[in-house]
């Protein structure tokens, strides 16, 4: 069992909210990519104001929930701290993600009101009956506004979905104490302090995004500049011109910004890159490196909040393959098959402790229950640790692909693809692609004495039913799956199938 490291932050009391009230007043807490900017003094108003809107507008109390459709939105940061005043949950949704997709989240959550930003207008209208413009929250209070402060540090404040193995998205539950205890290791990751500066670039629907720099950065008392969303030139101007100490990146947009003229000299000013969300390539860490950019690795899941594990700046070079150790708020162990703690070097299940783990899945009690071993959060993830707490992760037994930072079930992709008219059986699995890391690919068994479906029709059911990320990037038909003795799938056999090895 790896130990967890020395906390460098007091404990906090009040609610993640009180962010904001202690934050210098007059100092720039947040800014847009046209430069638009708010005190800290403003935001704290900005999310008082939209607490009382959304009682008062939309009954919204204790435990309910506010979705946000939409690109990275001042807005968005406004709802979070005003859900958190309240006691209510934010429910920040992949805008990436196809409508029918959008539909089984909002149902399954079944928010009081749907805010959106103007691209997403009309794709919130068509899923959801109660809608309203992010430009609706009010930056400050009405004459006669009462400000809810009903919230507490018990509260849950984020349904965070993520796909799931069975093919259907879950929620990740996670409360204000698990962001506070997140911001703690992300505070000491970064060694970030209130004169900091974070550019955030990530989408906000992803807790890479939203967890491993911008709300500890709010914590901390630091400047954050959002970007609506991704491009590398964007990201390049921005970093040459603000000067930014901390920007995390995952390796598909690390890989983008490196294609940019003058990409290292505008990122002269970074502490450090920060990145994960897969192994990362060493060819990758090395490029960084060489121009003088420490990259630090970052271990977790939206479970996790996410940061359960990091290295420190410098181990890129001296110990590229570890994923880095505990975090200060975390404990880690590698769990053998029975159960019991794996001796040091050897294979097993990584699981995670700490307050910044899960409440659980939204209204999914068996689910939580399998994900839990004696209070231990059990990730799916293989890996060894060594007798410096060191962790190295090896492979993902629950088979998701991660694409672009993009995390893929196969399974939500099998069941649309089974559904198909002349499909018997299918199984979809990774393979590696030079921009995105990995991508899905497909294998399908016809149905006897039937013509194959087209690729065509294949891609209209998968259009009608998962975001275009998820698509597989190859189909191929075989005679059948390869399997096992015990009947399951074996997908290195598959993804030889696929490769015509």
């Amino acid at each position: 069992m790896s130990p967890a490291r020395a906390m460098t932050d007091t404990a906090r009391t009040g609610t993640i909210a009180d962010w904001l009230t202690d934050g210098a007043p007059d100092k720039p807490a947040l800014i847009d990519e046209d430069g638009r900017s708010w005190t800290y003094a403003e935001l704290d108003r900005w999310s008082a104001s939209a607490a009382a809107y959304l009682a008062q507008h939309h009954q919204v109390s204790k435990g309910d929930r506010i979705a946000f459709l939409g690109f990275n939105h001042p807005a968005m940061i406004a709802l979070l701290f005003a859900c958190a005043r309240i006691g209510a949950i934010l429910v920040p949704l992949n805008w990436r993600l196809a409508e029918a997709e959008l539909s089984f989240i909002l149902k399954d959550c079944n928010p009081n009101v749907l805010f959106c930003s103007e691209d997403f207008a009309s794709t919130a209208n068509a899923v959801w009956p109660s809608v309203e413009p992010a430009s609706a929250l009010p930056e400050r209070p009405a004459p006669d506004a009462s400000l809810p402060q009903t919230g507490t540090l018990n509260d849950d404040i984020l349904i965070v979905y993520t796909s799931g193995t069975t093919g259907r998205p879950k929620g990740a539950v996670l409360s204000q104490k698990a962001l506070i205890a997140n911001a703690d290791g992300s505070i000491h990751m970064h060694k970030m302090t209130a004169d900091d500066h974070v550019l955030v670039v990530l989408p906000l629907f992803h807790v890479g995004g939203l967890n491993i720099s911008l709300t500890p950065a709010l914590a901390a008392g630091a400047t954050v500049t959002l970007h609506s969303k991704f491009d590398p030139a964007a990201t390049i101007e921005a970093a040459a011109r603000l000067k930014p100490q901390i920007l995390v990146l995952v390796p598909a947009t690390m890989q983008a910004v490196m294609a940019q003229p003058g990409w290292a000299e505008a990122l002269s000013s970074l502490r450090m890159i920060t990145t994960g969300s897969m192994i990362v390539p060493l060819s990758l860490i090395e490029a960084y490196e060489r121009k003088g950019i420490p990259v630090v690795q970052v271990y977790g899941s939206t479970e996790t909040c996410p940061v359960a594990a990091y290295t420190e700046p410098g181990e890129g070079k001296t110990n590229p393959r570890s994923t880095g150790r505990a975090g200060c708020r975390s404990e880690l162990r590698i769990a053998a098959p029975d159960g019991s703690t794996a001796p040091m070097d050897e294979d097993g299940e990584i699981e995670v402790k700490g307050d910044h783990v899960m409440t659980g899945y939204w209204r999914r009690t068996e689910e939580t229950d399998a994900a839990f071993r004696d209070g231990w959060y059990r990730t799916g993830d293989i890996g060894a640790m060594d007798d410096q707490g060191n962790l190295y992760f090896h492979e993902r037994s629950k088979h998701m692909i991660i694409s672009g930072g993009e995390n893929i079930y196969p399974a939500e992709i099998e069941r649309v693809l089974a559904a198909v008219p002349g499909i018997a059986e299918c199984a979809v699995c990774a393979v590696t692609d030079a921009k995105w890391g990995e991508v899905p690919a497909a294998v399908l068994v016809a149905k006897p004495g039937q013509e194959p479906p087209s690729e065509e029709t294949l891609t209209r059911a998968l259009n009608a039913q998962l975001a275009r990320f998820k698509h597989p990037k190859s189909f191929k038909f075989a005679d059948a799956l390869p399997r096992n003795v015990m009947g399951k799938v074996v997908h290195d056999d598959l993804r030889a199938l696929i490769l015509g090895k």
